[in-house]
């Protein structure tokens, strides 16, 4: 049975939020965490999970287009293990290629300024993350379900 996730778009700067409605079909933004110490950031998405009963977090794993790992993606595997330490649920990593270069895009076609969209954009990477994440786990089990014929 699907349950909620939390997504976590990890920036240097600023932390996008996102989770799922409890039957794990859509994805809403949450706040955009402005990054302050570790300590702080860890407890306010501790206090997230708890608030929305997640069941699993993911964070955002931006890796390189061929797969590689990237320097900011070290960064955010360190956050993500040091975040499965405060959490009593599991944190797993989750490719998000150009989740970002897609959020951007959006908040552009939508005609919002260079200072609105900078606001938005990691609230909606992180939407864009998890609504993937959702997605690609419903595939999964329609497919488990269909016992995986052709038709």
């Amino acid at each position: 049975m699907p349950a909620r996730v939390l997504a976590i778009d990890f920036g240097l700067r600023r932390i996008g939020l996102a989770v799922s409605d409890a039957l794990g079909i859509t994805a809403q933004g949450l706040t955009t965490l402005q990054r302050t110490a570790i300590r702080k950031d860890i407890e306010y998405i501790r206090a997230a999970a708890e608030e929305y009963s997640v069941q699993k977090v993911i964070v955002g794993n931006p890796i390189s287009h061929a797969g590689a790992a990237t320097a900011m993606s070290l960064h955010a595997g360190a956050f993500a293990k040091k975040l499965q330490g405060r959490l009593s649920c599991p944190v797993e990593l989750w490719d998000e290629r150009l989740t970002s270069v897609e959020a951007n895009r959006m908040l552009r076609s939508a005609g919002l300024s260079i200072d609105k969209r900078r606001q938005a954009v990691d609230r909606v990477a992180a939407v864009l993350l998890l609504q993937n994440y959702l997605d690609r786990c419903a595939n999964e089990r329609e497919r488990a379900g269909s016992g995986g014929g052709s038709w």
